[in-house]
Protein backbone atom coordinates (compact mmCIF):
# COMPACT_ATOMS: atom_id res chain seq x y z
CA UNK A 1 0.00 0.00 0.00
CA UNK A 2 1.38 2.93 -0.63
CA UNK A 3 1.78 5.87 1.31
CA UNK A 4 -0.38 9.10 1.90
CA UNK A 5 0.38 12.62 3.19
CA UNK A 6 -2.14 14.77 4.34
CA UNK A 7 -1.37 18.65 3.49
CA UNK A 8 -3.33 21.27 5.16
CA UNK A 9 -2.91 25.23 4.22
CA UNK A 10 -2.09 26.98 7.20
CA UNK A 11 -1.14 30.14 5.98
CA UNK A 12 -2.42 32.72 3.49
CA UNK A 13 -0.99 33.08 0.40
CA UNK A 14 -2.08 36.83 0.25
CA UNK A 15 1.51 38.64 -0.69
CA UNK A 16 3.76 35.47 -1.23
CA UNK A 17 5.48 35.40 -4.57
CA UNK A 18 3.32 33.97 -7.54
CA UNK A 19 5.63 30.59 -7.74
CA UNK A 20 4.34 29.58 -4.38
CA UNK A 21 0.83 30.43 -5.05
CA UNK A 22 1.17 28.37 -8.05
CA UNK A 23 3.07 25.68 -5.77
CA UNK A 24 -0.14 25.48 -3.36
CA UNK A 25 -2.75 25.36 -6.24
CA UNK A 26 -0.84 22.70 -7.87
CA UNK A 27 -1.39 20.84 -4.50
CA UNK A 28 -4.86 20.80 -4.51
CA UNK A 29 -5.47 24.12 -1.76
CA UNK A 30 -7.49 27.25 -2.29
CA UNK A 31 -8.19 28.07 1.20
CA UNK A 32 -6.95 28.30 4.66
CA UNK A 33 -7.43 25.47 6.83
CA UNK A 34 -8.13 23.33 4.33
CA UNK A 35 -6.50 19.67 3.88
CA UNK A 36 -5.86 17.06 1.06
CA UNK A 37 -4.55 13.74 1.00
CA UNK A 38 -2.17 12.89 -1.66
CA UNK A 39 0.12 9.59 -2.35
CA UNK A 40 3.83 10.46 -1.27
CA UNK A 41 6.96 10.75 -3.64
CA UNK A 42 9.62 12.74 -4.39
CA UNK A 43 7.77 15.28 -6.18
CA UNK A 44 5.03 16.43 -4.10
CA UNK A 45 7.65 16.17 -1.29
CA UNK A 46 9.19 18.55 -2.79
CA UNK A 47 6.15 20.85 -3.89
CA UNK A 48 5.37 20.65 -0.02
CA UNK A 49 9.12 21.38 1.06
CA UNK A 50 8.97 24.66 -1.17
CA UNK A 51 5.91 25.71 0.84
CA UNK A 52 6.70 24.44 4.18
CA UNK A 53 5.96 27.87 5.83
CA UNK A 54 2.74 27.94 4.68
CA UNK A 55 1.33 24.24 5.16
CA UNK A 56 1.45 21.44 7.87
CA UNK A 57 2.26 17.75 6.34
CA UNK A 58 0.96 14.35 8.04
CA UNK A 59 2.22 11.16 7.20
CA UNK A 60 -0.79 8.72 7.09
Amino acid sequence: MAKKLEVTLTRSVIGRSEDQRATVKALGLSKIRQSVVIEDNPAIRGMANKVSHLVSIKEL
